[in-house]
């Protein structure tokens, strides 16, 4: 009830009747609330309201999701060292399959390449889906493109803005990086689980020092503060779509939504992958797996996108 009229208050009368509690039952629920990092201001008149920004909510965010194979469960945390780290422990536990974690910070949260993925608490989204995947249905490739066209269309749908794509798995606004997808695999307890890691800069982004290439933040973007719930729902629905559509072996969707978001092709690059630097225009990218870059010397290659990395930033 505090959530769905976040943007004015309620009185505790109204809050006791909707929800059938004493006041003395009211009392320990707003107490409960509190204690899972919930700010709630009541007014010496009895006007209650839940202040923003709104701490992250299983309940809240599982409310709205249509029952499927991601987000039948939900955890959040204050802090832990990586999402990832979390969803793969939890594979040992019995109907994890499509175990979303999130968390408000991470003490180790990590990128591609052993880069550090930074999210200043109480404004982001630090996010990772756990899939066991015992009958080897889940390519990791595609997965980390299904990651990377969920977070841009959730963007799109809840937010309102164009969001592009980077090779191999960089959502971009406004040429700014703000969302970045890591995908691993574990074998766990003789289980196969793989977990679609996902970093997005809601409402705060970090400073140029810390990061190697230009990064934006949604709210910056879209000149106001953003409600991490809603769109922690939309991408979820959209990952939820794209991940049926690759346990049913139908890649050609996905590989249309990615290549429509992507401005690469023709552009020039600079590329390191095995400790060589390639530099050249990009002719073709497939989104699973390669680039083929035509090198300043006339000669073409393919580059994997598993320890690809661009020196320039550029698209």
């Amino acid at each position: 009830m505090l959530y769905d009229r976040r943007d004015a208050s309620i009185s505790l009368r109204e809050l006791a009747l909707g929800s059938d509690c004493s006041p003395e039952g009211l009392e320990a629920a707003l107490n409960c609330l509190c204690g899972r990092g919930h700010r709630i201001q009541i007014s010496p008149d009895g006007l209650a309201r839940l202040k923003q920004p709104i701490a992250l909510d299983e309940g809240l965010i599982q409310r709205g999701l249509a029952a499927g194979r991601i987000g039948r469960h939900v955890i959040c945390f204050g802090e832990v060292g990586s999402t990832n780290d979390v969803a793969f422990d939890s594979a040992r536990q019995a109907d994890s399959d499509g175990l979303v974690v999130l968390a408000e910070s991470q003490t180790s949260g990590r990128g591609r390449i052993g880069r550090t993925w930074h999210g200043e608490p109480m404004s982001n989204i630090m996010m990772s889906v756990l899939l066991l995947d015992d009958r080897q249905e889940l390519h990791l490739g595609a997965l980390t493109v299904a990651g990377g066209v969920a977070v841009a269309e959730g963007i799109d749908e809840y937010v309102g803005l164009p969001t592009r794509l980077k090779w191999p798995n960089d959502v971009l606004l406004d040429g700014k990086k703000v969302s970045g997808v890591l995908t691993e695999a574990r074998r766990i307890a003789g289980r196969q689980a793989v977990v679609v890691g996902m970093g997005i800069n809601v409402n705060s982004c970090p400073p140029p020092e810390q990061v190697a290439r230009p990064a934006t933040c949604i709210a910056s973007e879209a000149g106001h503060l953003v409600e991490r719930t809603e769109l922690i729902r939309a991408v979820i629905s959209r990952l939820e779509c794209w991940v049926r559509q690759i346990v049913q072996g139908r890649g050609e969707g996905l590989h249309k939504a990615w290549a429509s978001r992507c401005d690469m092709i023709g552009t020039r690059t600079t590329v390191v992958c095995s400790q060589r630097q390639y530099t050249g225009r990009v002719l073709d990218i497939s989104p699973l797996d390669e680039l083929v870059l035509a090198q300043d010397d006339g000669q073409c290659v393919t580059l994997p996108a598993k320890g690809s990395t661009f020196l320039d930033g550029k698209c």
